[in-house]
């Protein structure tokens, strides 16, 4: 599932001439391109669809939409380590990372 998720602007930052920042989703910070939206301001909210900020949003709205996916797991399913959530979903532990070895031939 992919949903626009709203989070609050921390810092703003010009990283190769596009507008980022860093965005606080109910306590997951996030890198965002904040490009669609060159005014946003820091404590401002916005709504943030795969790594872009779409829209602004009123505090109260994220707020209680923050609470919301947080009651449903949604911030954890959408934020969370994908393979540790499908893991737990079959019923099994989670698998563990091995580091990449190089194969000679």
């Amino acid at each position: 599932m992919c949903l626009a998720v709203p989070g609050k602007i921390l810092n703003l930052a010009d990283r190769d001439g596009t507008l980022m920042s860093l965005v606080d989703f109910g306590g997951i910070q996030k890198e965002v391109c904040l490009q669609y939206i060159p005014d946003a301001a820091v404590g401002d909210y916005v709504v943030v669809h795969v790594g872009f900020a779409i829209q602004r949003l009123d505090e109260e709205s994220a707020k209680r939409t923050l609470a919301e996916f947080e009651h449903l797991g949604v911030l954890d399913e959408e934020f969370g380590d994908g393979f540790e959530i499908a893991a737990r979903q079959a019923g099994l532990t989670s698998p563990e990372r091995t580091a990449t070895t190089e194969v000679t031939p």
